[in-house]
């Protein structure tokens, strides 16, 4: 039997401000390389702090999380999320004054590899431009880019270290129904072509009935 790639066990996570509230009540997920799972429920239940807490940008209350065979209470998150997680965001988080290829690079900056002329990181950002078909516009200003345009950004820059794991929070949330369309096929295609596992976090019931498994949280579970 495959090992998860991803084990989440009875997560809880609670605000006190402005009042008292459990979001997270014992979530337990496992997650299979390869495998796309969407997540689904109303506003306000607590879908993006699951999605952060398996990104390990958010701590549980209690709970374990295991990554690639690490518990993330003995590693060190930073490096683990640099290698093993990409994030895409519904807000795009590119960076204006930056050029489109620079944008893709830049977790490859952060984790220290070169991006000289002729290096890996480079041929793999231009080798995930032409995937998302935007190798033309590798030179121009991101502040120049369509919302579409934008977030086929954030999937090169998100696949740029080579991750096991995506997670994407409502990554067509800005935009109209063609760009819709064309960036849950591009996720999809590469995530499926690399092999990757993919979470997106989404009201969208067509793209929920794309995925292998298609879960709702709500009133603190995850069903």
């Amino acid at each position: 039997m495959t090992s998860p790639i991803l084990s989440a066990s009875k997560i809880i996570k609670s605000f006190l401000n402005p009042t008292p509230i459990t979001v997270l009540n014992e979530v337990s997920l496992d997650l299979l390389p390869g495998e796309f799972v969407a997540i689904r429920g109303r506003s306000g239940e607590g879908k993006s702090t699951l999605l952060h807490i398996l990104g390990t940008l958010e701590k549980p209350d209690a709970g374990r999380l295991v990554i690639n065979g690490m518990d993330t209470k003995s590693s060190s998150l930073s490096v683990l999320r640099n290698d093993t997680i990409g994030f895409i965001f519904q807000a795009f988080n590119l960076l204006d004054d930056y050029s489109v290829l620079e944008n893709v690079l830049m977790p490859a900056r952060i984790a220290r590899k070169s991006t000289a002329l002729g290096s890996p990181a480079r041929q793999r950002a231009l080798d995930l431009l032409e995937t998302v078909r935007l190798r033309p516009r590798m030179d121009f200003s991101t502040r120049l880019l369509s919302g579409g345009e934008k977030q086929r950004v954030s999937i090169a820059r998100a696949l740029i270290n080579d991750p096991k794991i995506l997670l994407a929070d409502e990554p067509s949330g800005n935009l109209d129904t063609a760009n819709r369309e064309i960036v849950h096929q591009l996720l999809i295609e590469v995530c499926r072509k690399e092999g990757k596992t993919l979470v997106i976090v989404t009201h969208d019931q067509e793209l929920a009935h794309l995925a292998d498994r298609a879960l709702t949280l709500k009133e603190g579970r995850l069903l």
